[in-house]
This record gives C-alpha cells, structure tokens and sequence, in this order.
C-alpha cells in the first residue's frame, strides 16, 4: 500500500471530507496554463476523456463542468418533453429530479432496497405507464443497482436507462463500470467524490453509439463546433438546442493528476473502508448498527462507509458525540417526494416503506484518500466509545 502523499493527520476537528490531493495536480495545471487554451476541450480533456473511454470501456466520454451537467445534458439529448414520466428513487440529490424537471418532466418516485438503499428494481415495472421515458438508477455509495432486469424492463418497455453513477467511479456490475451499462451514464467529479477536477466536474459517458454526435452538439450550444474542429464540416453552425457543458482545461489538468493515481486512491479508499467494517463489525453483529452491504456481482469504490442508527434520536444523540470529540459526522438526502418541489414536480408510486426510515437512520463517517491510520483509529474509538 502506497501511502497518501499528503495526510490529514486532524490537528483540529477532524472533517468528513477532504478533497484528493496526489501531489502532482500542480504540475499539470502549470503546464494547462502554458499551453495557451485554458476553455473546454483542450489537451488535459482530450486525454482524461480518452483514460476514461479505454478504461471503462464507453464509446464516448465527455468531459463537463458537474454531474448536474451531465444529467441535464442527457435529458436534452434523450429529447425529454413536459408530460413525459421519469422514474428514480426518492432518496437522491436533487439533481437526479432537476435535470428531467427542467425539460417537463414528471418524476415518479419508487422506493428504496433496505439492504443497499437502492431503487428497489422490482418496484419499477409496476409504475411503468404509457407516459415513462426513462429510468435513473442511482448508484447509492458507489454500489450496483441490480441492472440485468432493469435493462431488461428498459427493452421490454423501449425505454432509455441514464444511470446516475455520480457515487461510481471505479466500481463494476458483474464486471462492467458504472456509468458503462446504461445509454448513458453521468459522473461526479465533485470534492466529495474519490476523483475531484478541483472541485467541480463531470462526466457523461454516452453507450449507445447512435447518440454521441448530437451529444457532442449539445455540449457546444448546439453547434457542431467539434466536427469543425475535426475537419468533417468547413464552418460550424447553429444545429440544434444545447448548452455550454464543457469542462475547462484547467480543471481536466487536475483531474488528469487524479487519474495517473486512479488506482493508488481506490485502493487506499478501500483500505479505509475495510479498516472501518472490520472494526465495526461487532456493533453490528451485536445489532447496535447496520454497515454497508455490498450485494452479489457488485465491486465497490470505497466510496462511503454509513452506519444506519436505530432511529433519528439515536442518529442524533451520535452526531454530537461525535461533534464534541471534534469529528464531524453527516446525514444526507431529505428524500425528494418529502419535499416542497417534489411534491409540486413527482409522485411517489406504490407503498413507502424504506425511503424515510433509512434516511432518518443513517450517517456518514468521514473518509477520503487523504485520512491517515492515526486519524482513523481516532474516528473508531470515538464511535466505540459512543456505544460503550
């Protein structure tokens, strides 16, 4: 095992996260800012874009500015319509809604696997309707969705499958990469992800190759300024709707350091993650927690480690045990159907049995590639200490 170039040894309060430094990004970002192109599609993107393809095996990966971006992008390209149905879990972020909201869509909630808090696949066909366009699997904690029959209810049904892989970069699905097994699939580069473009980015990885040349138009506003560039048109024009999503060179420059250390930080992130379940274990054999369960066929990328917690009271009471031995500890996702705008934008189908339960019970504990052993093991006594 490498160790991290650059540790968080938590001199004060200890974070929830960090954001991934290699200690070469700076090398890189110098050599963006001589080149002369700092905008999108410059040398760094070209070469993340070409890492990513080889790697994981997509047709066409292209670089944008969030995951948001990529989402919204992949509503353009699929030709979303007010009055078309969308269906996703409830327990997401907003941009899973937002990006299909925004072209008319309704998005119809269905609940969530108690054992992985994914979209629960045998939920899905019952909300099927005449209306449906597209399913969104969202890759919980850089863990699968099961997508053998969700792929299969999209060929039965001729619908669209975006897989929100924002949480899995470098996991697999009975050997395939998140974000590969889908249409399309859209990655996060955010801080808080294992790979960060120096704080914001993006990805979408467009399978299906009958869509990448109206992609690549809508990245560019709309214009076929890529084939201009490529020498396949004399000048570019206005062709079809779009927005600006590409990324700047600069921040494909960062990222590109992150990717020449792709498997150092997933292999130190899963050593975390393993260090965490082994010392944990025995809460949860004890029934005081429920850890992280990784279902069969799936690899995963260390992304998070959760603890699900009795009840919010008890989630409660642990986040200020843990706040006042300076560790900070997050819960996150208010399920969407709970809220003002889902209310006003989705419906929820069938019975809601998990979705708030395991919101209200769950809470993040601190991981990231830059966390030393010695802090570990002080997040550890911590939570034992809580329990004892």
């Amino acid at each position: 095992m490498t160790a991290p170039l650059i540790g968080y040894t938590g001199e004060h309060m200890i974070p929830f996260n960090a954001p991934p430094v290699v200690g070469t990004e700076i090398d890189f970002i110098r050599s963006a800012m001589g080149s002369g192109k700092l905008c999108g599609d410059g040398g760094f993107t070209q070469r993340c874009q070409q890492w990513l393809e080889q790697r994981f095996g997509s047709a066409k990966v292209l670089l944008t500015p969030s995951c948001t971006a990529s989402l919204e992008m992949a509503a353009i390209l699929l030709d979303i319509r007010p009055g078309d149905e969308v269906i996703m879990p409830s327990y997401t972020f907003v941009s899973t809604a937002n990006a299909f909201v925004l072209r008319g869509a309704v998005i119809v909630f269905v609940d969530i696997r108690p054992d992985t808090l994914n979209m629960d696949e045998t939920l899905i066909e019952a909300a099927i309707t005449e209306k449906t366009r597209v399913i969104v699997p969202v890759h919980y904690a850089g863990v699968a969705c099961d997508m053998d029959p969700i792929m299969a209810l999209a060929k039965k049904y001729r619908l669209f499958v975006v897989e929100d892989a924002a949480q899995g970069v470098m996991s697999t699905y009975k050997g395939k990469a998140l974000g590969t097994i889908g249409h399309i699939g859209c990655f996060s580069f955010h801080e808080t992800k294992n790979y960060t473009a120096g704080g914001e980015g993006g990805a979408t990885l467009i399978n299906d190759p009958a869509l990448i040349e109206r992609a690549e138009i809508i990245r560019e506003k709309g214009t076929d300024r890529s084939q201009f560039f490529r020498g396949q048109v004399d000048k570019y024009t206005w062709r079809d709707i779009g927005s600006s999503y590409l990324m700047a060179d600069i921040q494909a420059a960062y990222l590109w350091g992150q990717l020449q250390a792709a498997d150092e930080i997933n292999q130190r992130r899963l050593a975390l993650w393993h260090r965490y379940r082994n010392a944990l274990s025995p809460l949860a054999e004890q029934g005081r927690i429920d850890i992280p369960f990784i279902a069969p066929g799936c690899v995963q990328n260390g992304h998070m480690f959760y603890l699900k917690l009795r009840d919010i009271h008890d989630r409660t009471a642990f986040i200020n045990h843990m706040k006042a031995a300076d560790i900070l500890t997050v819960f996150h996702y208010i399920p969407l159907h709970d809220s003002p705008a889902g209310q006003r934008f989705g419906r929820f189908h069938g019975e809601e049995r998990f979705t708030g339960r395991e919101s209200r019970r769950l809470v993040r504990l601190p991981l990231f590639y830059n966390l030393t052993d010695d802090v570990q093991s002080r997040i550890i006594d911590a939570i034992n200490g809580y329990f004892s």
